[in-house]
């Protein structure tokens, strides 16, 4: 596979609409295998959101906003985890004092310089393994690998 191609093995109802909409494009989609095309990424970027329903984007299924509307999954990022609502802390049978964590003995106090060292990765859990950069998402991440670090 060239780095810079994305596969695209969509649903054999869809092959046919997905090879149509791959001639159009200058350069055409190339076939890679049986039931397999590859496109340039700012092709992909403009592929009809119903070619693309159910099929296996670089070997990951693709799923898109309007499935998972229907089938009531929140969109990626939208869902809180982690923070606890009133009603599911009652249904715990919880207090409302909170959690006791112990103290960490080594963990800095909150007013102590951290330095002035910011690589960008606060809050962005994938970071690149070959550069300083992280990314909100793991496909962000492996984009960024594809196009920066072709050679690497």
């Amino acid at each position: 596979m060239s780095r810079d191609e994305i596969h695209i093995e969509p649903t054999p109802e869809n092959r046919v609409a997905f090879a149509r909409w791959g001639t159009t494009l200058t350069p055409k989609a190339r076939t890679v295998g049986i039931s397999t095309f590859a496109v340039e990424p700012r092709q992909f970027v403009d592929a009809p959101e119903e070619i693309l329903i159910g099929a296996f984007v670089d070997g990951h299924r693709y799923v898109s906003p309007a499935e998972d509307e229907a089938n009531g999954t929140p969109p990626p990022g939208a869902e809180l985890l982690g923070v606890a609502t009133e009603e599911g802390f009652a249904a715990a049978g919880g207090d409302d004092s909170g959690p006791d964590f112990a103290p960490l003995d080594d963990a800095p106090a909150e007013d102590e310089d951290q330095g002035d060292e910011d690589d960008g990765r606060e809050g962005r859990p994938y970071g690149c393994d070959l550069c300083p950069r992280s990314f909100d998402t793991e496909r962000g991440r492996d984009t960024h690998r594809r196009q920066a670090h072709r050679e690497d």
